[in-house]
């Protein structure tokens, strides 16, 4: 999965088979924008800022973040250096044309050290799983051998009915860990928004998308995006085992309300009366149930001084 997706995103445009809720409507990033600038200044405000985006795709979020705080919260824009986490040389260039100035780095680890607050939407469920079946008495790892699904014996402390699938998402959990123990070192916070279970459950999650349509995850290997859910359960497990303080998850659609979606989509409307139907359409398919306001979750790793963040208090 981790090499599938490597080629995936080095030599294909991911939005010609999917989007983002950056990629939808401003109003995503605006109040995105609004909830670091908030947060900044619950962190007691400190210069400068590492602004930090794992997984940019086009940076249209980081744009839309930028643009909205320089004209309603100069001082955090100017307190902000902006850095991705990107490993894509292609995508480097596309963000590069969106955010110039911005810095690049290949993983966590080289983020220059200092306060930050890091934004990953869409992140985490591109990261490379593990599958375990549960076959009679025991256990089996799927794996994958010349194109196709085989399975090899493993050991699982666990018990579930026949033919239950497990998945762990081992480099998902190790960058958790890294980015908590960061938190906490050295201040700041995280927004984690992403598809997922409030819960740790069993299924068999991972999914391929080609051209928008689903598609079979080993045909054509390098072709399709490949992704799974995240289990934010074990998120904050993992956060909270590093001494992180752990807001959420809630649900994107309960978030996007608190911060002020509504209001905002009728602002827009008023101001531009013959788009309303578009503000309409895309705050509907950012928040409501059955599009991605239950499906998708958010949740905040912080510095455990940082008091409740906007969109998670009561």
């Amino acid at each position: 999965m981790a090499r599938a997706n490597a080629a995936y995103y080095a030599t294909h445009d991911p939005f010609a088979d999917f989007t983002t809720a950056p990629e939808i409507t401003q109003m995503f990033g605006e109040l995105i924008g609004a909830w670091a600038a908030v947060t900044w200044a619950l962190m007691g405000a400190p210069v400068p800022l590492i602004l930090a985006e794992a997984g940019p795709g086009r940076a249209t979020l980081m744009r839309d973040v930028l643009r909205a705080t320089a004209r309603v919260a100069p001082d955090f824009r100017a307190a902000c250096h902006v850095h991705f986490i990107e490993t894509s040389p292609r995508l480097r260039a596309v963000q590069a044309e969106a955010v110039p100035g911005a810095a690049w780095h290949d993983s966590l680890d080289d983020l220059p050290a200092g306060p930050a607050i890091l934004l990953a939407n869409e992140f985490l469920d591109a990261l490379p799983i593990r599958q375990f079946v549960r076959r009679g008495a025991g256990w089996m790892e799927r794996f994958v051998a010349e194109g196709r699904f085989v399975e090899q014996p493993a050991h699982v402390e666990r018990e579930a009915p026949e033919g239950s699938v497990v998945e762990v998402n081992d480099a998902a959990s190790a960058w958790i860990i890294r980015l908590a123990s960061r938190l906490v070192g050295q201040g700041g916070a995280a927004l984690i928004l992403d598809y997922g279970t409030l819960e740790s459950l069993p299924g068999d999650s991972l999914q391929a998308l080609r051209c928008g349509r689903p598609a079979d995850p080993l045909r054509d290997i390098g072709s399709a995006d490949l992704t799974a859910h995240v289990d934010f359960a074990a998120v904050g497990r993992q956060a909270s085992a590093c001494g992180a303080a752990v807001w959420g998850p809630v649900t994107q659609g309960d978030f996007l309300d608190r911060l002020g979606l509504r209001h905002r989509a009728a602002s827009l409307a008023r101001a531009n009366p013959q788009r309303a139907a578009e503000f309409a359409a895309a705050m509907d398919r950012l928040a409501a149930p059955a599009r991605m306001g239950t499906l998708f979750k958010v949740v905040c790793l912080a510095h455990p001084a940082l008091p409740a963040p906007p969109g998670f208090a009561a």
